[in-house]
């Protein structure tokens, strides 16, 4: 296929290159052209914009930071459906709204494309091996004819439902995934005060009822110092901002998502923004003045 590729951040790059691999030619667009040149060098096309990147290709693919970010690739002035030749499907894998995913299937429609809106779990690791799970919203025909791009970058593809669910399935990942992160940074925590060896303390309870992606992971580059970013903190208080703004507008009070993302956006107002999501164990070790 001829992809239009808009989005080379830590998770980006990884998947354009997986679909390079797989033999389909990319023309690729992001902010910062220097983030595309290993792509470059392996034979993907630069674009100009994301309008160059989509005009007459066979899906355009967008993994970028914000929801605005989401709207300008696509309803911009230089957007993809301001191409010449919109191409046939549009596909948004960023964690995003769910009414903003059902406003651009609607604006796809009217020029005749179809939109999908397909966030991914996994974080830099899932990327790199091609292994993210996606969570699909949209119409089964563009499904179908997308299933074996999906199929590259993703070792678990769930069609969701229509417009918007693959967004609010992503809700749901975040929500689990607050709750995981405060419980792996309070666990090290704990294991260290309490004097033991937190290494092997994760060695009894990963592969007992406490297991979790976060802990095989995460909880190790905590233990290692690694702080460098698999999914930034700064996305992950959108994400979760996100989640809270659904949550209430379904009635609901979710006392665990509120309590996350008032430590997650605490963790960003001191400066870590630019970490991992394992960062906020350095936020747990600060107030309890370690």
């Amino acid at each position: 296929m001829q992809i239009g590729w808009i989005g080379c951040g830590v998770m980006g790059a990884s998947m354009a290159g997986h679909l390079l691999e797989a033999g389909h030619a990319l023309r690729i667009h992001t902010r910062t052209r220097g983030k595309a040149a290993e792509l470059l060098e392996r034979g993907a096309i630069w674009a100009d914009s994301p309008r160059e990147a989509a005009d007459a290709a066979d899906v355009a693919i967008s993994i970028v930071g914000f929801p605005d970010d989401v709207e300008a690739v696509h309803l911009g002035k230089v957007g993809t459906l301001s191409a010449d030749r919109p191409p046939p499907i549009l596909v948004d894998m960023t964690t995003s709204e769910p009414d903003l995913a059902v406003r651009l299937h609607a604006a796809a429609a009217s020029v005749g494309t179809s939109f999908l809106d397909a966030p991914v779990s996994g974080g830099d690791i899932g990327a790199r091996r091609g292994t993210l799970s996606i969570m699909v919203g949209g119409d089964d025909p563009a499904v179908a004819r997308v299933q074996a791009i999906f199929d590259v970058l993703g070792g678990t593809v769930v069609h969701q439902g229509g417009p918007g669910a693959g967004q609010r399935t992503k809700i749901v990942n975040q929500i689990l995934v607050a709750a995981s992160m405060l419980g792996a940074a309070e666990a090290v925590l704990f294991a260290t005060r309490a004097g033991l060896d937190p290494r092997r303390v994760l060695e009894s309870v990963g592969s007992g009822a406490a297991g979790s992606w976060t802990l095989s992971n995460l909880v190790p580059r905590m233990l290692e110092g690694d702080f460098e970013p698999g999914f930034f903190i700064d996305h992950f208080v959108k994400d979760l901002g996100i989640a809270v703004r659904e949550a209430r507008g379904l009635g609901l009070d979710l006392p665990g998502l509120a309590l996350a993302e008032r430590f997650y956006r605490e963790a960003s107002e001191e400066g870590l923004g630019a970490k991992g999501t394992q960062a906020l164990l350095l936020l747990m070790e600060a107030r309890q003045g370690g």
